[in-house]
């Protein structure tokens, strides 16, 4: 064989090789991106919660169920994100869209805007202290008696955030 038959038959076979690799490289990147945003446990905001997996992590959990265009859930978004990255791996925090991800709050006690729930790091509704001076609602199921919810609705201060965390023994 002659050498332009060999540069006819190898270039493009790197040409192929070259796109085949970038395809590649592309799509295991977005796959890795949309996998470690979306499909985190820590991450801020979701469209839906799994109160298993959640608890699974054996940490406190606040879940916000609010609106991005809601003035008072617009004032707790700072303090939101804020807490969310300083809790790394001491409590989960969540925040979920409602108006746009309605389904996301269809098995939780939203009556009104915002409103959290809380978990204690055992999974179980969060029972405050009696000196936490913050209004919590707590939910029972109606046929066991059992608590099945700690709520509490419109906004919190970062201060309110922090203490209620506290009191939920995370430092």
């Amino acid at each position: 064989m002659n050498k332009n038959t060999i540069i006819k038959i190898i270039v493009p076979f790197v040409i192929v090789a070259v796109v085949a690799g970038i395809w590649i490289f592309k799509n295991t990147q977005t796959k890795t991106k949309d996998v470690s945003v979306k499909g985190s446990d820590f991450a801020l905001e979701t469209t839906e919660i799994d109160l298993d997996a959640l608890k699974a992590h054996k940490l406190p959990i606040i879940i916000d169920f609010g609106a991005d265009s809601c003035i008072p859930c617009k004032e707790m978004a700072p303090v939101l994100k804020t807490l969310n990255e300083e809790m790394q791996g001491k409590a989960i925090i969540k925040f979920v869209d409602v108006w746009k991800y309605a389904e996301a709050a269809a098995d939780f006690p939203v009556q009104l805007i915002p409103t959290q729930v809380f978990f204690d790091a055992d999974g179980k509704p969060y029972t405050p202290s009696k000196d936490l001076g913050i209004e919590l609602a707590m939910y029972s199921a109606k046929d066991t008696g059992e608590h099945v919810f700690t709520v509490h609705q419109g906004g919190l201060t970062e201060e309110q955030m922090r203490a209620i965390l506290k009191d939920m023994e995370v430092e």
